[in-house]
């Protein structure tokens, strides 16, 4: 497996159109850096959910799964999967975060994403975030939209575990939906994790990549 490292990012910028996305997508990515980079500068902006339950929910969680960092973590009130609906508000929302910071790494979600407030928004981060390595993370669900994705991070046994761990304690309000639970979340890191010859990974789409093999 070919890898190619990043440097040490010191910020991260985090976009989700639901509370629970990041957790779900990119979790085990964000406690890896986390736990290395003690102090990181994470900027998360979500969309949806703002002022109920479920916003309660994911301060408690990306505090969790950012262990140790400078968290700043935004919750709009955008409706849940109205998002093409309401594109000038999640549009300025994206802008206003880009405007404010120049983050070494993206997360977000990915462009071929089934879901319309997912989908809508990478490609909201694409045209905001030009010059960044944006990595498309993936969340299983019904529509079976997951394809090939062209990058990995490999998750040690135990991250894994934490990960599953802290999506179970965190969201009770998703603790209904038949997709959200142990076997989903560990198999597709399983699956991914073969992908890659790990153990376990996540894996991101990447749609640019800039070299510098002269370096």
């Amino acid at each position: 497996m070919i890898r190619l490292g990043t440097g040490r990012p010191d910020r991260i910028a985090a976009l989700a159109a639901h509370c629970d996305d990041l957790a779900i997508g990119a979790g085990g990515t964000l406690l890896t850096l986390c736990q290395a980079r003690p102090g990181i500068r994470v900027d998360a902006l979500v969309l949806s959910g703002g002022g109920s339950e479920r916003e309660q929910e994911e301060q408690a969680a990306l505090a969790a799964f950012c262990p140790g960092a400078d968290l700043r973590l935004t919750v709009l009130k955008l409706p849940d999967g109205r998002l093409p609906a309401y594109w000038q508000e999640a549009k300025e929302a994206v802008e206003e975060l880009r405007a404010g910071i120049d983050p070494d790494l993206v997360v977000a979600p990915r462009t071929e994403d089934a879901h319309q407030d997912h989908r809508g928004l990478a490609q909201l981060v694409t045209t905001a975030f030009r010059d960044h390595l944006v990595l498309g993370y993936e969340i299983v669900k019904w529509d079976g939209d997951l394809g090939r994705p062209t990058a990995y991070q490999p998750l040690s046994p135990a991250t894994a575990e934490r990960k599953v761990q802290l999506l179970q304690e965190h969201y009770p309000s998703q603790q209904h939906r038949p997709w959200y639970d142990r076997e989903a979340f560990l198999g597709l890191a399983r699956i991914r994790g073969i992908e890659c010859n790990e153990r376990y990974a996540e894996a991101f789409a990447v749609s640019k990549l800039t070299l510098d093999l002269g370096a």
